[in-house]
């Protein structure tokens, strides 16, 4: 096998080089319209503490995205623990007891499981889960999620991104849209919602951006991944119609209070900032990721997606087939990294997953998936999920690196 050249590798990806420019030039001038047609000014950056009575920038924000993902009413917040947190609110603020859920595209994110036994104890709900052995054949997943709609059912979930699924790939807002359609025709006040998590501006348009009955009612997803643009210290978002928005609202705070509470702690500056670069550093993650699928494909390893294919999500899996390659392939991401490149991940219990869990995160922001990282759960067919870089050029140097190790 001969040792991969980058740069001829890099000449032979130019034309979905050029691809992904496009779809950062579009998403561009989607965000800068968005900024200058809500007025976001100076002001909307001061600091608020306390209950944040009167915070400007937090009512700003609020409409900023939901101009930004066509929606009538939407949350950005520091006070959302993460993205996981974010989801949760959305979701478990619009089911009541006894309420249905279904998702479409198999067991949710790992994180998600405590809420799902919430549902069924607590509020005395059923949880439905499509189960399938071929996910690429779409319109076989579409029957069954049609097939398990009863007249409880009052919210559909679909994640965008594969989570840690090593047969699911993730799937496109085309897709998304075709589902949610299917779905309206059953019935029309069935909530669709998306954890939109990794999937942001990777495409020219996101699940609320859809035309007509295939539009998604409810979005959610992390600051600290693609709309943070890596300098967003914390929080989550969710964007939608605004009566979800207001019960999701009360599930973050309190009925009574809903949207009306809650301080920014001076992020308000890196909060605007973060979106508006946003575009622009989820196109150099996609960049990077392409090259490490090119990569990864001159090796004859297993990975997904394909460089070749139209991207749907920020995330690279790439399967190292037993415990101690993920384990090898962490270190030696970690060892690349800006922070923390002198410690050594090792495998560990961690809060929300059912498996060992590794990570290698030398990040500036801790669990920062737009920073350059990489995780995977201790379980066949240990499968290193690799995300994010800031710097398309960062990634380059990590590969250079992976390469020199792999010889």
């Amino acid at each position: 096998m001969n040792k991969p050249n980058l740069n001829q590798l890099e000449k032979e990806l130019s034309e979905r080089f050029n691809h992904i420019d496009e779809i950062s030039y579009f998403n561009h001038q989607k965000v800068i319209k968005a900024f200058q047609k809500v007025k976001v000014g100076t002001e909307h950056f001061q600091s608020t503490t306390g209950y944040g009575h009167d915070d400007l920038g937090r009512a700003k924000l609020d409409e900023l995205y939901a101009e930004i993902f066509n929606t009538e009413a939407a949350l950005a917040r520091v006070n959302f623990v993460s993205g996981t947190h974010a989801i949760a609110c959305a979701i478990l603020g619009n089911l009541k007891a006894h309420d249905e859920i279904l998702f479409a595209f198999g067991r949710p994110y790992d994180t998600l499981e405590s809420m799902l036994t919430y549902i069924e104890n607590s509020l005395e709900g059923k949880v439905h889960i499509v189960e399938h052995n071929n996910w690429e054949d779409y319109e076989l997943v579409i029957e069954k999620t049609i097939a398990l709609i009863n007249n409880k059912t009052k919210i559909i979930a679909i994640q965008r991104s594969r989570g840690y699924s090593a047969s699911r790939p993730s799937v496109s807002v085309a897709q998304i849209g075709q589902l949610i359609q299917r779905v309206k025709s059953i019935n029309p006040e069935i909530i669709c919602f998306v954890d939109n998590c990794y999937g942001e501006f990777v495409e020219n348009y996101e699940p609320t951006e859809l035309e007509g009955d295939s539009k998604a009612d409810l979005i959610a997803g992390s600051l600290i991944k693609n709309p943070g643009a890596g300098i967003v210290l914390a929080g989550g978002y969710v964007a939608g119609r605004s009566d979800l928005i207001e019960n999701t609202a009360n599930r973050l705070t309190c009925p009574g209070v809903g949207a009306e509470g809650g301080p920014n702690f001076g992020q308000g500056l890196h909060l605007f900032q973060g979106i508006y670069l946003a575009p622009m550093i989820v196109s150099q993650i996609m960049k990077g990721m392409t090259l490490c699928a090119k990569v990864f494909d001159s090796l004859n390893m297993q990975s997904s997606p394909q460089w070749s294919d139209d991207r749907t999500d920020i995330i690279q899996r790439i399967d190292l087939g037993s415990r101690d390659k993920l384990i090898q392939f962490c270190k030696l991401l970690q060892g690349a990294s800006p922070v923390d490149s002198h410690l050594t991940p090792y495998p560990a219990q961690t809060p929300g997953y059912e498996d060992e869990l590794i990570m290698a995160a030398g990040t500036f922001v801790e669990g920062s998936t737009s920073e350059l990282s990489a995780d995977g759960p201790l379980r066949e067919p240990y499968s290193a999920y690799l995300q994010g870089g800031l710097s398309y050029l960062y990634t380059k140097i990590f590969l250079e690196r992976f390469i020199q190790e792999h010889f």
